[in-house]
């Protein structure tokens, strides 16, 4: 009878596979011994495993190399990386190292392009896709990245006062590209992004603030929804009403050559996750062929703004389960040594699911249980997986200890939960470590964070303050005395 937990997954899934498997019932992740990390890094641990953002870049980019090449497409293709995925400077470097362009999304993003320009990681050939409502200190910071020679900056507009804005701060003349308001999905409470300028007003709004301004030139449509790249019918009817207002203003607007489609590629969040991303990609080339053909129009260069993607299957969790509380006759909660709430936000927050495996233990029987964090919080708590609705873990054994995985964790947790701040309930955010792989292939891990301690969080809070106004006054009193 099959009643290990390893029997569990491979008569669930087709197992293992490409990034995960199992030796000696314990779980390996892209080669890496999961149980010798925890072993000298210990629970819970964040991790990074960097060369997975190159494995996505480039799969990405064969994709569309191999669709181009196909349909005998004559523009180009532009890879960028969304930064607010994540901004870590270890994401960034791995990142730059493909040939790829940036978007940014506010005023501190330019920053963080012009640390890198000064590194040489961002070259003057490097577009910088300025996304975003953009307030006065984003406008000051673009101004001065295109005043300082960076003429590769597009700045995307989002509303109808930005080109002035703009104008008033840049010398001489600079590119832009305007973003479609897509409308959303019939399930949303509104019908339009808030984001950009409607499909109609486009034109326009070309023709009446951009067409006879000297100073500016329209270069790249933008559009983006919020549901990401999905084979299904609203996808492709938002795709066509965007290339409609495309060719009707690439007609009137020479200038115009490039068509940023955004991001959305969906990671993989189950064992069961299933997309094909080489049809996604050849279909959406195909399309935008044939509609400028159709138009008589010039295919546009073609630019992508894939952040998850990118980033999102580099990162995991590992915690360790402290206690199983038995709360009635079917519910048993596992509780872990750390907060699903501090530590992947997107749990708690859009009930985003993650791949969850147990790290080791495989060859021990399983049961059926929830998954409790540390804090008071009754949503503290994750209690299904994508593919179904349940959690099914080895057994507890007080004397075995049990260590679970969340993998593809990399996007947006560490921003939204606040890095290097305050934690629901004070739970301290763990210790955070990069792996790396050498030119022979050969494991290289580094401690990025360590744990937060007592001390860093008293001090956000303002408690080391006052602890030094006691030892002053102490030392004052001793004086006097």
């Amino acid at each position: 009878m099959n009643t290990k937990y390893i029997d569990l997954i491979n008569q669930t899934f087709d197992f293992p596979q490409e990034e995960f498997k199992v030796d000696k019932g314990q779980l390996y992740f892209h080669g890496i011994d999961l149980m010798q990390l925890t072993r000298q890094y210990g629970a819970p641990l964040k991790f990074t495993y960097l060369p997975q953002i190159s494995n996505n870049i480039n799969r990405a980019k064969r994709w569309f190399t191999s669709a181009i090449e196909k349909y005998n497409y004559k523009g180009n293709y532009n890879y960028c990386y969304c930064t607010k995925s994540s901004h870590f400077k270890h994401v960034l470097d791995e990142a730059l190292k493909n040939d790829i362009h940036i978007e940014t999304s506010s005023a501190f993003d330019i920053d963080i392009v012009e640390n890198l320009k000064a590194e040489g990681k961002i070259r003057n050939n490097t577009y910088v896709i300025s996304n975003g409502f953009k307030r006065a200190q984003y406008i000051t910071n673009i101004a001065r990245l295109i005043n300082n020679g960076h003429k590769n900056t597009i700045p995307i507009i989002d509303n109808y006062e930005e080109i002035d804005l703009l104008s008033q701060e840049i010398n001489g003349k600079f590119n832009l590209g305007i973003r479609i308001a897509s409308e959303e999905e019939p399930k949303f409470e509104f019908y339009t992004s808030r984001l950009g300028i409607g499909y109609k007003n486009i034109v326009p709004f070309y023709k009446n603030q951009i067409a006879n301004n000297e100073k500016v030139e329209l270069k790249m449509l933008h559009f983006f929804i919020n549901t990401g790249i999905r084979d299904n019918a609203y996808y492709w009817n938002e795709l066509l009403k965007c290339l409609k207002v495309y060719t009707s203003l690439k007609k009137i607007c020479p200038s115009l050559d490039s068509l940023n489609i955004g991001g959305g590629f969906p990671i993989k969040n189950s064992l069961g996750f299933e997309f094909d991303y080489e049809y996604m990609v050849d279909e959406i080339i195909n399309q935008i062929k044939l509609t400028c053909e159709e138009e008589d129009v010039k295919v546009p260069n073609i630019f992508t703004e894939f952040g998850s993607f990118t980033v999102g299957e580099s990162g995991g969790a590992i915690y360790e389960v402290l206690y199983q509380k038995q709360q009635n006759d079917r519910e048993k909660w596992n509780m872990i040594n750390s907060s699903f709430i501090t530590t992947l936000p997107d749990t708690w927050a859009i009930n985003k699911r993650f791949v969850l495996l147990a790290v080791n233990r495989w060859q021990d029987s399983y049961e059926r249980i929830l998954l409790g964090g540390l804090t008071c919080d009754s949503d503290d708590y994750y209690n299904s997986e994508q593919h179904m609705n349940a959690i099914y873990l080895p057994k507890y054994n007080k004397d075995k200890p049990l260590y679970v995985g969340f993998f593809n964790t990399g996007a947006y947790q560490e921003t939204i939960g606040g890095f290097g701040g305050l934690q629901h309930c004070l739970i301290p955010s763990p210790k955070h470590i990069l792996i790396n792989r050498d030119t022979d292939s050969n494991l290289i891990t580094s401690v990025f964070s360590e744990q937060q301690k007592s001390e860093d969080l008293l001090k956000i809070l303002g408690y080391e303050k006052q602890s030094r106004a006691i030892e002053s006054e102490d030392l004052d009193l001793a004086n006097y005395n």
